[in-house]
């Protein structure tokens, strides 16, 4: 099956990409290695204070499909994503807030869910005092692409 393909059965639309808010690019590629610019949801407020746990899972896969759509711009074809190779997952919680892993899992499971093995991927999960515009979760990756 076709990343595409897996992409419909998972009812999966990809966004358009927004123009990023400052002097950066979404991507950037350099020999096999795509790295993706971090990426947060539209929403505002902390983890553990605003948002649930679920919420912020929510969020995090909204950053996955925000990625995917940036991996398919800066490839073309997302058959040349050969791994998503590193993701580095940061949420705005309160203070007392410590299930940092289980929100970005909201990331990590869609890329699975998408990529299949190619999808897992090693991983940081941090709490932040304070994000970019007060999102409650960013997310930046590695991807590995099979050359052209």
């Amino acid at each position: 099956m076709t990343i595409e393909a897996r992409l419909k059965e998972l009812n999966i639309e990809l966004p358009s990409l927004s123009t990023p808010p400052g002097n950066f690019v979404s991507f950037v590629q350099t020999g096999n290695l795509l790295y993706l610019a971090g990426a947060g949801p539209k929403a505002k407020g902390k983890v553990g204070v605003e948002y649930s746990v679920e919420e912020a899972q929510e969020f995090a896969r909204d950053v996955a499909i925000q990625h995917v759509a940036a991996m398919k711009s800066a490839l073309g074809n997302l058959e040349r994503v050969a791994r998503i190779v590193k993701v580095l997952g940061m949420v705005n919680a309160g203070p007392d807030f410590e299930q940092h892993p289980a929100v970005i899992n909201g990331y990590s499971d869609c890329m699975v869910d998408i990529f299949g093995d190619k999808g897992l991927h090693a991983r940081s999960a941090i709490g932040m005092a304070s994000l970019p515009f007060s999102i409650p979760v960013e997310v930046e990756a590695i991807i590995e692409v099979v050359p052209d």
